[in-house]
Parts: structure tokens; C-alpha cells; sequence
């Protein structure tokens, strides 16, 4: 029994951490840049059909193509930012929410169109299979391997966000982007970079996760409610925020889906509103 709980919450742990590095990008997205972007999927979309075709069709190891599924969705970010979202910053929420959510539409039908409505398979370096024994419980290495990406990922954005010039750019640009532009802070590029930023840790995700959450065109629409509810119930903006309620939804989801089959697809949801009701603004959301 002990056993059991503890490869769930480990279980839980991986799988909250994956949905904690695509999300993070949708919560800077959201808190900082005041943008309702739904095509954030799409992104993490993008990543893992660049893993895909770079192993399949290149012949590079899984690896070396995490960096590129990073570089190649933090392009498109990039343009897409320059030349659609910026456009709609200061629009209303809902012309936000139609714009990010027919691109999402036009990203599945393009992905569909391009590689067909199967699942992509994903080939893992051996070292990455199987199991090893972690304080005498054997558990999943790609799984180990992720919350150690996760890991570094996290602090290393912390950093950024909180430690480095480009970070107190971001800050002061999304408190006052007049005052910020007085101070020769060129607020466009910074939410171009940041906005890339963003795009390009959710390709890093998508490609990470093709082993466990799947890749088919219609990824981004059937994890869209996952990505917001990590954001949502961790408070958008934030990092830590987030983070906690990834790894809350990853553990319940799959101890839900364990243990009560029935109903486990519920019980994030359930959760959700009663974390919503105790933290409106989310778990360290900003307070107004």
C-alpha cells in the first residue's frame, strides 16, 4: 500500500512538473503581459513535432533536439508577437481570447494537414527507459529525468526574472511602460524576448512530454483547460505560483485516475474550485 501511494506521488510529482514547464510561459503571458493567449499549446505543439521530425527524419538524438524544439517555438513566438499579438495588447480580453484561439484552431489544422491525425511516436536513448531504485522505490527514469529538468529549469528562471537586468527590465516594463520607455528600457523588445521566452519553454515541454502526455494535432485543445488551470490556481505572474499548482493537479490527477477510475478525470476540477474558493487570486496570485 505504502508503496503504491508513493510511486502515485511520484507519479504525480513527473507529471505535475511537465505541465508546470509548458504553463510557466502562459503565466508570464498572462500576469506580466495582461494577454489571454490560448494558443499557448500550440507552441508546445510546435516543440514536440520538432523533436519528431529531427529524430526521424535527421537522425539526431532526443537530446539535442530539446534545445532546438526550444529554439525553433521561441522563433515563431517571436514573429507571431512582432507581427499579430502585439497588435491586440491593448485590445479587450474577449478579441484576445477569439485571436489566440483561432490561431490554436489553425495550428491543429495545419499540424493535421503536415504529419495526419495519429500519434507521433517518440524514441528514447536507452539510459532514459526503464527503472532505478531511488531510497529502495523503483521508479521511472525519463520520469526522475524530467523533475531534474524541471528543477533546473525553475531556478534558472527565478534568476532570470528576479536577479538579472533583463528581468527588472521585465518588471518595470509591465508596471509602467511609459515611465520604463523614459529610462530608455525599450519596452517592445522586452516583450518580444519575453513573450519568445515564454513560447520557447512551452516547446521545450511539448517535446519533453511526448512520451507522457502524447503528440497529435489536437494537443493543444486537449491540454488548453490543464495549462489554465496551473496558471489559474497558482496565480498568473507568478513563478512559484504556478510551480505549487502543477505539482497540487499533477499529484490528484493521477491519484484520482489511479485510484478512482470512475471519476479521477473529475477530480482536478473539484479541486480547482475548491482552491479558487479558499485563494481567488490563486495561490500566490497578486492581491488587489
Amino acid at each position: 500500500m505504502l508503496t503504491n501511494l508513493l510511486g502515485v506521488l511520484f507519479d504525480g510529482i513527473a507529471y505535475g512538473s511537465l505541465l508546470f514547464l509548458i504553463s510557466v510561459g502562459l503565466s508570464v503571458t498572462m500576469g506580466l503581459m495582461n494577454f489571454i493567449n490560448l494558443a499557448h499549446g500550440a507552441f508546445a505543439m510546435l516543440g514536440g513535432y520538432a523533436c519528431v521530425v529531427l529524430m526521424s527524419r535527421a537522425g539526431m538524438p532526443f537530446l539535442l533536439t530539446l534545445p532546438l524544439a526550444f529554439a525553433a517555438s521561441a522563433a515563431v513566438g517571436f514573429v507571431l508577437e512582432r507581427t499579430l499579438y502585439r497588435r491586440l495588447y491593448k485590445a479587450p480580453h474577449l478579441d484576445q481570447v477569439l485571436f489566440s484561439i483561432g490561431l490554436t484552431f489553425m495550428a491543429v489544422a495545419g499540424a493535421t494537414y503536415l504529419f495526419g491525425p495519429t500519434q507521433q511516436p517518440v524514441a528514447l536513448p536507452d539510459w532514459l527507459r526503464g527503472q532505478v531504485s531511488l531510497l529502495g522505490l523503483d521508479v521511472g527514469t525519463y520520469r526522475l529525468f524530467l523533475i531534474g529538468i524541471v528543477i533546473v529549469v525553475t531556478l534558472a528562471l527565478g534568476y532570470l526574472i528576479e536577479r538579472t537586468r533583463f528581468g527588472a527590465q521585465i518588471r518595470a516594463s509591465v508596471d509602467n511602460q511609459q515611465a520604463s520607455a523614459g529610462l530608455g528600457i525599450n519596452v517592445n523588445r522586452v516583450f518580444s524576448l519575453t513573450f519568445a521566452l515564454g513560447s520557447g519553454l512551452a516547446g521545450l515541454g511539448g517535446g519533453l512530454g511526448i512520451d507522457v502526455l502524447g503528440l497529435d494535432p489536437v494537443f493543444p485543445i486537449k491540454y488548453m483547460v490543464y495549462f489554465l488551470l496551473v496558471v489559474a490556481v497558482g496565480g498568473a505572474g507568478t513563478i512559484k505560483g504556478p510551480l505549487i499548482a502543477a505539482l497540487i493537479l499533477g499529484v490528484f490527477d493521477v491519484a484520482g485516475k489511479y485510484y478512482v477510475p470512475e471519476i479521477g478525470a473529475f477530480v482536478i476540477y473539484g479541486l480547482m474550485v475548491v482552491l479558487l474558493i479558499l485563494f481567488p487570486s490563486g495561490l500566490l496570485g497578486r492581491r488587489t
